[in-house]
């Protein structure tokens, strides 16, 4: 196992060969805001859908009587709120498109 010396030895020579040029690794793009948010509106989608899955099948246990009725009322909330909260952001969204599309060119 290297010894302290040997690991800040092998850092200034890592440092050395990136200051030459030598074996850098390769940098990858950075994304865009407009694909971090797009990731971010795909992510909540994907959870409120899986939400919404799971608040079926419990209700459908609830049914049968397999399922606490207390875990049935909170998956049913929770994807109540799921819903409300992706159609408030896609209000807003189509709101700020409206906004940008009056804007005097």
């Amino acid at each position: 196992m290297p010894g302290p010396v040997q690991n800040a030895a092998n850092a200034i020579n890592a440092y050395n060969r990136v200051l030459k040029g030598e074996n850098t690794p390769a940098v990858r793009e950075p994304k865009s805001e407009a694909g971090e948010f797009a990731d971010l509106v795909k992510g909540a989608i994907r959870e409120a859908i899986a939400i919404g899955k799971r608040s079926e099948k419990l209700s459908i246990a609830g049914i049968q009587e397999r399922a606490d009725l207390n875990q049935v009322v909170t998956a049913i909330s929770e994807a109540e709120t799921a819903l409300q909260t992706v159609v408030a952001v896609r209000d807003k969204l189509i709101d700020s498109y409206k906004e940008i599309m009056r804007m005097p060119m």
